[in-house]
């Protein structure tokens, strides 16, 4: 998820309740390490490419220079490399995407990236051949017990391609089991896309809708047809149907109308309990394409300060380091994906804030600073850390992510992706309040934020861990020049060709911002105490496993 500005427990009592201020923030270096990272010469820096490797020598040389100490994966000697090896699956498409749908008699050609978007296959098979596949509607392809809601009633889906709703049932209404307009997990493409291969099916096609999917179509094909990485498994078929990807809604709407069907009804019916699949008549799906699959190993770049009194705890800071590479061009041509705002910026932030803690005086909890890979491709390099962890998660602190920086001037508000039941979270408000800032709810839950950072990995498994930054209201401008900002970046820039420098950036809030990240770390640092989930926080019992370890 990308920011463009973006109780049952007591608050933290910190042991330096006015913690020490940081040293300057230099706007002129955060500039110019943007600069660098969203340069044509790193080519958008996608994993286990020629960018990558620049990337992860310019991260590890500004680290060197700022101080830290390497923490990332340990060495024959004893010693601690600057990197984590990520192993993962790279998918990529070899020629031509051909996909053809007959419907009413008639075949029609489609276009891969105008009227569909089909991810590389993800099951180890070397090409991908579906011939005359039945297609069938299942509403929004959730199977929840817990909420007693099964969009499938048992319909077998062996053999057929299921067209699915993204979001969640309750997003038109705003009302429901489904946190109304507040995206659940059921609504991320992520889910339906696992549930597919739970089901059986040959696949699902998400039908794409601008509001609930929160991003308009480029943000699909861009993100969908480039290279798609996984982590490695051991039976790829467990976790991915053969075929994944979106298809426009007017299209949806025209083979539905085709097969007798009327979109609107459908989607009315599929937002109650008592939906049932619905078989589109007369129509069938064909796709051949070949598939280069590779193992590679990408990296995450680990920085730290070394705690003075309980290093073995630690409060870590991520950003992922990662873009979309080279790509489908845009309409100009372009077709290198920098990735200046997403997410250079919040990269910049880190190594600023890497510097400022080696500058300082030792915290007393070791501080990590971590730079991680694939984030664009399933926050796969936050996920491997947090499954294969450097330093216990039972004493890791928080984490605090940075997924993108306030490049538009000082802001009077700070929010955060999605909401957190927990203290963690309290304690991000209090250290804004004292900063004279209020506290915004996200502006869009219906996004699903919450899990589409790399805090979420970490989160699932119980360490508190949040992406926050600053809100819409602008110090110029108000609320309504910050959401015209966030709105024509995720329209025109997000996930594009157009997401480069900008020399008229108004640095000063990313200064504004980058302080608060520090203040909230270093309080976390130099206390003895532990964020906790609040009672009833899904992620909470996760944590509590591990309470012992840390007393």
């Amino acid at each position: 998820m990308k920011k463009l500005l973006l109780c049952a427990a007591a608050s933290i009592a910190f042991a330096t309740a006015a913690a020490a201020a940081p040293a300057a923030i230099d706007a002129a270096r955060l500039t110019q390490d943007i600069k660098v990272l969203s340069s044509d010469e790193f080519e958008g820096r996608a994993p286990a490419s020629a960018g990558e490797e620049k990337t992860v020598a310019y991260l590890i040389e500004q680290m060197k220079a700022a101080g830290l100490s390497p923490a990332g994966d340990l060495k024959a000697d004893g010693t601690r490399a600057w990197t984590q090896d990520v192993p993962l699956a790279r998918f990529a498409t070899k020629g031509p995407v051909k996909v053809s749908v007959t419907a009413g008699g008639a075949t029609q050609q489609w276009t891969q990236g105008e009227q569909v978007a089909i991810r590389a296959a993800q099951t180890g098979a070397d090409r991908l051949v579906l011939k005359d596949v039945p297609v069938v509607f299942a509403g929004y392809g959730v199977k929840a017990p817990e909420k007693n809601w099964d969009d499938f009633k048992g319909y077998d889906l062996k053999g057929k391609i299921a067209l699915v709703l993204v979001n969640d049932p309750d997003f038109e209404a705003g009302e429901g089991d489904f946190g109304g307009k507040a995206m659940t997990y059921y609504g991320r493409w992520t889910y339906k896309y696992e549930e597919a291969a739970r089901q059986g099916a040959v696949g699902f096609l998400v039908i794409h809708e601008t509001d609930p999917a929160s991003y308009g179509w480029a943000t699909v094909k861009n993100s969908n047809t480039n290279e798609i990485f996984d982590v490695i498994r051991k039976n790829p078929a467990e976790a991915h149907a053969p075929l994944e990807g979106w298809v426009q809604r007017d299209v949806a709407v025209s083979l539905m109308k085709t097969a007798g069907l009327d979109f609107d009804a459908l989607k009315k019916q599929a937002q109650t309990r008592d939906f049932r699949p619905v078989e589109l008549k007369g129509v069938t799906f064909s796709t051949d394409y070949a598939i280069d699959a590779q193992k590679v190993v990408s990296k995450n770049v680990v920085g730290e300060v070394r705690g003075a009194e309980r290093p073995d705890e630690r409060v870590i800071y991520t950003a992922h380091w990662d873009h979309l590479g080279v790509g489908l061009p845009d309409a100009r041509g372009d077709k290198i994906y920098n990735g200046a705002l997403d997410n250079a910026s919040g990269t910049a932030a880190l190594l600023e804030l890497g510097r400022i803690y080696a500058k300082g005086p030792k915290p007393q909890r070791s501080v990590t600073f971590l730079a991680v890979t694939a984030e664009e491709k399933g926050l796969l390099g936050s996920e491997y850390y947090a499954d294969n962890p450097l330093y216990p998660l039972s004493k890791t602190v928080a984490v605090i992510n940075m997924d993108g920086v306030n490049l538009l001037g000082r802001f009077k508000d700070v929010t955060m992706s999605g909401d957190a039941p927990m203290t963690l979270q309290d304690d991000m408000i209090r250290v804004a309040k004292a900063g004279g800032l209020t506290f915004s709810p996200d502006p869009n839950p219906q996004a699903g934020s919450f899990y589409r950072s790399d805090h979420f990995p970490f989160a699932k498994r119980g360490v508190p861990a949040i992406s926050f930054g600053s809100g819409e209201t602008l110090e110029k401008g108000g609320k309504a020049a910050g959401r015209a900002a966030s709105e024509a970046y995720t329209k025109d820039k997000y996930h594009q060709p157009a997401d480069e420098f900008d020399p008229n950036w108004d640095m000063s809030g990313a200064v504004q911002e980058i302080g608060l990240y520090y203040q909230l770390g270093h309080e976390l640092a130099n206390s003895r105490t532990w964020p906790e989930w609040k009672e009833g926080a899904e992620f909470k019992a996760a944590r509590d496993e591990t309470k012992a370890e840390r007393q």
